[in-house]
């Protein structure tokens, strides 16, 4: 923690920036210890969101305990919410729980724009996938955001 502190306050940057990624699985081996971490963390203005969720051992009595900012809609669900009603009603209840419970919902594996279409219209606005990039290097990312050729 120390170590965190000492290194944003070292580079100079914005806590409000950094977002960790949780797994279920790292969260719920030791939920009141995880707790403890990420309230503290937190207090330093950084954010978390719970990766994969719906994949793990996704229990509704630690989430709602979780100082969250994020849920993150597993990829196994998105690939065929357009022709698996099932996959279809899990991302629709986790959007709905997510936005219900005050965080952010993120769709990862957004691949079609059917996918974005049926994310979208059920409150989903935050999204991840080949679909807009292929993941990319900075210099890559950079030039996609019309950002090259040095600062200025």
């Amino acid at each position: 923690m120390a170590d965190l502190e000492n290194l944003l306050r070292e580079s100079g940057a914005d806590p409000a920036r950094l977002k960790i990624e949780l797994t279920e699985s790292l969260v719920i081996d030791n939920v009141a210890d995880s707790i403890s971490r990420m309230l503290a963390l937190q207090a330093l203005g950084i954010s978390f969101s719970m990766d994969d969720f719906g994949t793990g051992f996704s229990s509704l009595s630690y989430l709602k305990r979780l100082p969250l900012d994020q849920l993150k809609i597993d990829r196994s669900f998105v690939r065929d919410l357009a022709h698996d009603p099932n996959d279809a009603a899990i991302v629709q209840t986790i959007i709905t729980m997510g936005r219900t419970l005050g965080l952010h919902v993120i769709a990862e594996g957004v691949e079609s724009e059917a996918q974005l279409a049926f994310l979208a219209g059920h409150g989903c606005h935050a999204y991840q996938g080949y679909l807009f990039s292929r993941p990319l290097a900075l210099p890559e990312f950079e030039e996609l955001l019309g950002m090259s050729g040095g600062c200025g």
